[in-house]
């Protein structure tokens, strides 16, 4: 039996050099898509799996660290996504050859890069040459289990046990039988499993078991794999070497032996030459009788019938196996890495899931439009179907562990069809592969409070904020997730605690406090509570808009006839801030239209039109200077004493308005308004001034021209 080349990890670990245990040129993973939260590695290693992969119960070797594992140990744990650091303590701990600094270093690596199969492969062989077998086996054990599609590794934990175990006993045999199952059933239906399954039939051949070796070589007839005709010329030597009743069960022995002599039958009836002696025999001579053997004619025809049989399998399979060849051959990087693969690779693998998803439900499409009687066969195409994708699905995920796109898909398949497998793809992808990954945690935590599963929804998300503290997307959704549940009481206090943690943040201190008083005010119906809220995050930050923009909105949305002071201190408030002169200008055109729409005296309108005024002839000043000289002095001119404003002449009022009454556009800003409300004079001219008591606009009163003397 062929050993395993155990430094070989071309093939799907993450190491590409077979002379040196660590890939030198590691690049770090792909940037998180967390923005605005704490730097993902200054907590340590906060989310990563912990447990431990030696045996229980057994002491750690005891003695002093090495001289510098201290230190790469911390950068490891300062900064747990930065792969040259890991690398480098490995190296650093395998030069040494302390087996507690090697475990420790090992386990805390493997619990974050747990399909690093190569790592395991060195994990388990340092076990074995320190004499601790049984440790080893876990170890192959622990890996196989985050990993379970690893050929490789499988094909290690086999060579661990023929190295180890007593094969002279019947129970060793079994054990190594019962792991080679265990494998072809996790890995065999992979595209490149041919080793496994040639590691399998030649081991049964050791044993002397040449019936079993026969059922492993059909078995994988039927399996898509890379090296395929290679399978079948091996089952056709095996079947053209040996007599037919030692490489066939019993009951195919009893089969293919009566087609034989069926065919037999039918081809002595067919003849026309046939002897006397055969057609007819003396009365009470009995046809001779079977001693068991076959001759070599017999043989012959059995095995003409046994090959004929299988190459029909053979095509079937073959056809199977061009329609993903193209698939295959663009997949150059099988194993996991955590350097970025490139676009045409990603592009690759999701044109690959695309298509066995289409040929599953092709399959399944197949199975409805099936009549009764034949519907069995057709289910179990279509089970084999959905068992393809599944696999390549998890192929997929050790190539692109890193992007969440693919397990997003991978969810968005299984849904329909079983809520636990979706479960343990999400606990995969977000306490293994994606620790910083936000989006997918929260897609997580909506998919278990979707089902009814509220308690592993809030565990989720709060597990998530210990990880990324401070992200606002987390919060929210905590908060959004109390409200939905009916506890406003929590869902107040997280805001207020978020609110009270970000005063060192003033932007995000207000982004709370907006939130907090619309939650105050819409849900808890306490408007006093929210307008305190708002002030004293102005206090904080006098100079965010927005600020004044939810205050201004909170004044305006409750009884303006009880409340109107409160909008005009508002507006009073915005504009004695520091902020932007056009800010300004846009609060004081809601004073003018709050004192126009709602005002109870003149004088708070012409106070109001005062102080626009006054805001619009301070930012053309300013804007004049800006553009220096380039201005036309006439055209300006025209602008300051109002000219430039034309009125549409006067029409006999109609009986029915002829323009309907529309929202007036939002006023100009930047241009003088002398004479009336700014623009306002002649919308009121378009809507109004067709009628009889409305025939002069604003801008025509001469008796309101003297309370807006030109300046």
């Amino acid at each position: 039996m062929a050993a395993e080349g155990t430094d070989d990890l071309s093939n799907n670990g993450h190491l590409t050099n077979p002379s040196g245990l660590y890939d030198p040129e590691v690049a770090e993973l792909p940037k998180s898509d967390v923005v605005g939260s704490e730097e993902s590695g200054d907590g340590g290693d906060t989310s990563a799996p912990t447990a431990s992969y030696t045996a229980e119960g057994e002491e750690e070797e005891e003695g002093e660290l090495p001289a510098d594992f201290e230190r790469l140990w911390k950068l490891t744990s300062d900064n747990p996504l930065d792969f040259n650091s890991w690398t480098d303590l490995l190296q650093y701990c395998e030069q040494e050859g302390h087996m507690r600094a090697c475990r420790q270093s090992l386990n805390a690596f493997l619990a974050r890069y747990p399909l690093c199969y190569g790592y395991w492969k060195k994990f388990a062989d340092l076990e074995r040459r320190a004499g601790h077998n049984n440790k080893a086996e876990k170890v192959c054990e622990q890996g196989l289990k985050a990993i379970p599609l690893s050929v490789d590794l499988w094909i290690h934990y086999v060579n661990l046990l023929l190295g180890t175990l007593n094969m002279n006993l019947p129970e060793s045999a079994q054990r190594i039988r019962c792991v080679f199952e265990e494998a072809v059933a996790a890995a065999g239906w992979d595209f490149h499993s041919d080793r496994l399954w040639d590691l399998y039939a030649e081991w049964e051949k050791e044993q002397g078991n040449l019936k079993a070796m026969t059922v492993v070589y059909d078995r994988v007839l039927r399996v898509p794999t890379q090296f395929y005709n290679m399978h079948y010329e091996k089952l056709k030597t095996h079947l053209t070497s040996h007599p037919p009743h030692d490489v066939l069960s019993p009951e195919e022995y009893r089969k293919v032996r009566a087609e034989y002599k069926q065919s037999q039958i039918q081809a002595k009836k067919e003849r026309t030459d046939i002897a006397a002696d055969e057609e007819e025999r003396p009365p009470g001579e009995e046809e001779p009788a079977d001693n068991g053997k076959d001759s070599e004619e017999a043989v012959q025809k059995m095995q003409e019938l046994l090959l004929a049989s299988r190459e029909e399998v053979y095509q079937q399979n073959e056809a199977e196996v061009r329609k993903r060849w193209n698939f295959e051959d663009a997949i150059k990087r099988p194993y996991f890495h955590v350097k970025p693969l490139d676009r045409a690779q990603l592009k690759a693998w999701q044109s690959y899931l695309d298509w066995e998803m289409a040929e599953a439900e092709t399959a399944e499409m197949d199975v409805e439009r099936t009549s009764v009687e034949g519907q069995e066969s057709s289910k179990k195409v279509c089970v084999a179907g959905h068992e393809r994708v599944l696999i390549l699905f998890e192929r997929c995920l050790i190539a692109c562990a890193l992007y969440e796109e693919f397990w997003d898909k991978y969810v968005h398949y299984l849904e329909p069809r079983c809520l636990e497998e979706v479960r343990n793809v999400y606990r995969r992808a977000c306490e293994i592969h994606l620790p910083y990954k936000h989006s997918i945690h929260l897609q997580w935590s909506s998919f278990e409070e979707k089902h009814g599963n509220i308690l592993e929804a809030q565990r989720i998300l709060e597990s998530l904020e210990m990880t990324l503290p401070g992200l606002a997307a987390v919060r929210l959704r905590r908060i959004s997730q109390q409200r939905r549940a009916g506890r406003l009481d929590v869902a107040e206090s997280l805001l207020k605690e978020a609110l009270e943690q970000s005063k060192d943040n003033p932007s995000l201190h207000a982004f709370y406090s907006i939130k907090l008083s619309r939650f105050l005010l819409k849900l808890c119906k306490n408007p006093a509570r929210a307008r305190t809220v708002l002030q004293e995050a102005i206090e904080l930050s006098p100079d965010n808009s927005r600020l004044y923009q939810n205050l201004l909105d909170l004044e305006m949305s409750g009884d303006l006839r009880a409340n109107g002071g409160g909008v005009q201190q508002c507006v009073a408030k915005a504009l004695a801030a520091p902020l932007s002169p056009k800010t300004k200008i846009l609060f004081s055109q809601r004073g003018l239209q709050y004192a126009e729409d709602f005002g109870t005296t003149v004088q708070s309108v012409l106070s109001m039109y005062d102080e626009h005024q006054k805001l619009l002839k301070e930012h053309d000043g300013k804007r004049g200077a800006e553009n220096g000289d380039s201005d036309d002095p006439e055209k300006m001119s025209k602008m300051d004493d109002g000219s430039a404003m034309t009125v549409p002449p006067q029409t006999a009022p109609p009986t029915m308005p002829h323009v309907p009454i529309t929202t007036p556009p939002p006023p100009m800003m930047g241009g003088d308004m002398s004479g009336s409300y700014g623009s306002y004079g002649s919308w009121y001219q378009q809507q109004y001034g067709a009628y009889g008591s409305y025939q002069n606009p604003w801008n025509q009163y001469n008796q309101y021209n003297q309370y807006y003397p030109h300046s």
